[in-house]
């Protein structure tokens, strides 16, 4: 399956979780797309079959700056991706209260107004919970391919 990796990072803990994730998407047998700066135009050329989205939040509940361009032209354009599946990692810190993972709250609501089946539930890693959110995003990861795969059957 040509699967889409969406990446919003500020200090580099999101891209190197996505990176994680590629790399256990490819050993499934999954071609995967990860531009951690893309446009629309790369990303409709590659076609995905299935969409993720792994990102941080900034500011007041933001998307970081590398992921917005594509955010805001994938809600201009709404490509007509509807019934494939998708999923999202967010990746934020509680004590910043109601903005807590809204980088990943609004990937979310663009995947269902993009009309994306959810693949699974958005895993929320919380920054004043753990230390290692890369462990976390490795049961993620599995759990995805095993979802990917059943999708597939």
């Amino acid at each position: 399956m040509k699967v889409a990796l969406l990446n919003g990072s500020v200090f580099g803990t999101a891209e190197d979780i996505a990176r994680q994730v590629k790399a256990r998407l490819t050993a499934a047998g999954h071609e995967v797309w990860h531009q951690p700066n893309a446009d629309l135009a790369s990303l409709e050329a590659f076609a995905p079959e299935a969409l993720l989205a792994i990102t941080s939040t900034t500011g007041m509940g933001e998307l970081p700056a590398n992921l917005e361009t594509l955010y805001f032209q994938l809600r201009d354009r709404l490509p007509p991706w509807r019934g494939r599946p998708g999923a999202v990692l967010a990746l934020g810190d509680s004590s910043y209260g109601d903005t807590y993972c809204g980088g990943g709250e609004l990937m979310q609501e663009l995947f269902v107004e993009l009309g994306l089946r959810e693949l699974l539930p958005m895993l929320r890693i919380d920054a004043s919970e753990t230390v290692t959110p890369d462990v976390d995003a490795a049961r993620w990861a599995d759990t995805v391919v095993t979802a990917l795969a059943a999708d597939l059957s």
